[in-house]
């Protein structure tokens, strides 16, 4: 039938019922899900916002939270180094930060308290075998939270070299690992760039 002024409240009124039930099966698969987990009715006990927070993590990166859980090896926590790793964070970009965690622990939140946590530490250990140390990258190993840097000699270029390595050292994702593959013809994607020289540049 087409729209006239005569069925046009019709229309409208069809056209609300199918946007507002177009998802019933889907939503009403996730509360069967969610019934596995924790009775339905409990839910009512928190607000949308709450339950996306218990569920997802914090939107943001609150700093204060990840260095109550941060430990130091081969450096002290008032180091020069360690001073400037945390007011690098803190310039960071709320999708920065989101580009760090994913770096060094595999997920883009933090859990919802310090309890959530569950005893995993971030670990932030310095090396002296990276010589010399401004020609080499940090190294991630997402299944410990731990990042390993060199014993860097300036605040910028831990600076340049961290931004570096959470925009571009992405291959932790299989999708992406996929992606380059085929479209770059590159046979190994690493998570991890090391002994990255850039005395040529």
């Amino acid at each position: 039938h087409r729209i006239n002024l005569a069925n046009r409240d019709q229309y409208v009124q069809s056209a609300l019922d199918y946007r507002l039930h177009e998802f019933d099966f889907q939503v009403q698969a996730v509360v069967e899900g969610l019934a596995k987990v924790i009775p339905v009715p409990l839910l009512s006990l928190f607000t949308g916002e709450e339950l996306r927070t218990m569920v997802c993590g914090h939107p943001d990166i609150p700093l204060d939270m990840l260095k109550s859980v941060a430990v130091y090896k081969g450096v002290e926590y008032n180091s020069p180094l360690v001073q400037w790793f945390w007011e690098i964070l803190e310039t960071f970009s709320p999708s920065e930060r989101s580009l760090f965690l994913r770096f060094v622990w595999g997920r883009t939140r933090l859990p919802r308290n310090i309890a959530d946590f569950r005893g995993r530490d971030f670990v932030l250990q310095v090396l002296d075998k990276y010589q010399p140390p401004d020609h080499y990258m940090p190294e991630s190993y997402t299944c410990f939270f731990l990042l390993k840097m060199p014993r860097y000699s300036s605040k910028e270029i831990l600076t340049e070299k961290l931004r570096y390595a959470i925009n571009f050292c992405k291959s932790i994702d299989t999708d992406d690992y996929a992606r380059i593959t085929r479209d770059e013809g590159i046979g190994e994607a690493r998570t991890v760039i090391l002994n990255l020289d850039h005395s040529d540049r």
